[in-house]
């Protein structure tokens, strides 16, 4: 099957106030029409970095070398014309936070209707009724009455729904899901993931999932890539990666998911330190400082890739050693 998506070495270099910092160094992988990746890691990893590279919504002032080629087309070199094109129509978004990505003065009917006038050439009638078709598929209630609410009226799980009927709206090839239940609670977490999922299947669309979640990733995702300090350190079949975490900062992340059945008062393992800033990355792996498997080979150069298993492969010279 024809890649849908190829990433190679991409690199993305961002001005900040201590001088320029690599937020993301020499990330590649691919996808195919329907299939689901997973990108994982702390905050400050790379993960919305790349989600953002894809789209073509990187701050004013980034860098960018490698190459991103979505259907056969170069984005990194497109002119904004032509990725408006392609931004809300073949590729859709779903934003982490839906209050800030809808706009609190226009009514949701209108900002679902918008892509569609857009991209379709809908008159105002057929958009208004394509919303409300959309607004009835991600399971809105009461959706008729919603068309005309504007986002502050509703719940946090309804915008978030609202957020996934416009990136839906066009019928996009692939859906970036950028943390799409940040500040839900668990039970709402779990009816947007699932719908997601049940989208995605319906319409054979490629998903790139962004979480910082494990359990969402062994639920939702094909694919694996697993990120810190803007590269991808171990990568795979999901399955393979849970039958093997090979990298240090993967079992780390493994140790510190909340398990049912703990007695009262029990400590969460936890990383030591912290995800170091952009800037200050150090030239070797940048998990050095908080392994615990760390010689002083680990921090001369970048490791090179080592193979684990058939397509699971990891950035670290003592994968083998724990």
């Amino acid at each position: 099957m024809p890649e849908l998506l190829t990433v190679t070495d991409l690199r993305v270099t961002l001005n900040t106030a201590r001088g320029q910092a690599d937020a993301l160094r020499g990330v590649s992988f691919s996808m195919a029409r329907g299939d689901t990746l997973g990108l994982i890691g702390e905050s400050g990893c790379g993960k919305s970095i790349t989600a953002l590279a894809l789209m073509g919504l990187l701050p004013e002032g980034a860098k960018v070398s490698g190459s991103i080629v979505f259907d056969g087309q170069p984005m990194t070199t497109l002119p904004e014309a032509q990725l408006c094109r392609l931004r809300g129509n073949r590729i859709g978004m779903i934003f982490q936070e839906p209050m800030t990505a809808l706009n609190p003065l226009h009514t949701v009917g209108r900002q679902i209707g918008e892509s569609l006038r857009l991209h379709k050439g809908l008159s105002g009638a057929a958009a208004r009724a394509e919303a409300l078709r959309l607004l009835e598929r991600v399971r809105l209630p009461q959706a008729a009455q919603r068309l005309d609410a504007h986002p502050h009226q509703l719940s946090g799980g309804q915008r978030q729904r609202v957020v996934i009927a416009i990136a839906l709206a066009c019928g996009p090839d692939l859906l970036v899901a950028d943390e799409p239940t940040t500040a839900l609670d668990v039970t709402i977490q779990r009816e947007v993931l699932d719908l997601i999922a049940e989208l995605v299947r319906e319409d054979g669309m490629g998903l790139l999932l962004i979480s910082h979640d494990l359990g969402v990733m062994a639920d939702t995702v094909q694919r694996m890539l697993v990120m810190y300090g803007g590269t991808v350190v171990e990568s795979g079949p999901t399955a393979a990666i849970f039958a093997r975490l090979a990298h240090p900062y993967s079992r780390g992340l493994f140790a510190a998911r909340p398990r049912l059945g703990l007695a009262r008062g029990t400590r969460l393992a936890t990383i030591p330190g912290r995800v170091p800033e952009l800037i200050d990355l150090p030239p070797g792996c940048p998990f050095a400082d908080r392994c615990q498997l760390v010689i002083d080979e680990c921090r001369r150069a970048p490791p090179p890739p080592q193979i684990v298993s058939a397509g699971h492969e990891v950035r670290c010279i003592r994968w083998d050693q724990a």
